[in-house]
């Protein structure tokens, strides 16, 4: 497994762009697949957008696509999340997430960080 810190959360008004980060440790995170979720008191976890371990490809919920972007950096053990013209319903804990190499973008991940608040205002 690899350990996981998110940072970047916080308040910003609707409208509004936030990006968070997510470090990774260990050497071998170019191995792995790194996805966001998010959880909404009250509600269940909810897969937001992801990213192939090898090419790139990306993947996200129908509710923010067109509105956030996730890249990876390989070399700094990152992964981010660029968030723009944030709604109140995005408010939310967001978690980043790691996999290993195989199956859906959107489940099977085993590592996680511990979360950051995002929350929007109107």
């Amino acid at each position: 497994q690899v350990q996981l810190v998110e940072s970047g959360g916080g308040l910003v008004q609707a409208g509004g762009s936030l990006r968070l980060s997510c470090a990774a440790s260990g050497r071998t995170f170019s191995s792995y697949s790194m996805g966001w979720f998010r959880q909404a008191p009250g509600k269940e976890r909810e897969f937001v957008a992801a990213i192939w371990w090898s090419d790139g490809t990306t993947d996200y919920a129908d509710s923010v696509k067109g509105r956030f972007t996730i890249y990876r950096e390989n070399a700094k053990n990152t992964v981010s999340l660029q968030m723009n013209s944030l709604k109140p319903e995005d408010t939310a804990v967001y978690y980043c997430a790691a996999k290993g190499r195989y199956g859906s973008l959107r489940t099977g991940y085993d590592s996680w960080g511990q979360g950051t608040q995002v929350t929007v205002s109107p």
